[in-house]
């Protein structure tokens, strides 16, 4: 499978989000073999690499950084930057 790593900018970049894709099924790489995705999955994982949001299609920035910023963990990141709530 080809496997492409990159940093997006922006809003992305400050969530620490690594984007991997995977589009050879049949190549069978270890992103596909860990995650069992049916057809097209958006898989977002935390830092342990744990999936904990998975969704069947496509997805915006926007979406996406509003379901990381719903997680516990992403909480305490913001929680632990600005102890004041600012």
């Amino acid at each position: 499978a080809v496997e492409y790593y990159f940093k997006m900018p922006h809003d992305m970049q400050e969530r620490d989000v690594v984007v991997v894709t995977d589009t050879d099924p049949a190549a069978k790489g270890e992103w596909r073999q860990k995650l069992r995705p049916r057809g097209f999955s958006l898989v977002i994982v935390d830092k342990d690499l744990k999936p904990v949001i998975r969704k069947p299609s496509p997805s915006t920035v926007r979406e996406i950084t509003a379901a990381i910023d719903k997680l516990p963990t992403r909480r305490q990141e913001v929680l632990e930057r600005n102890p004041a709530g600012r």
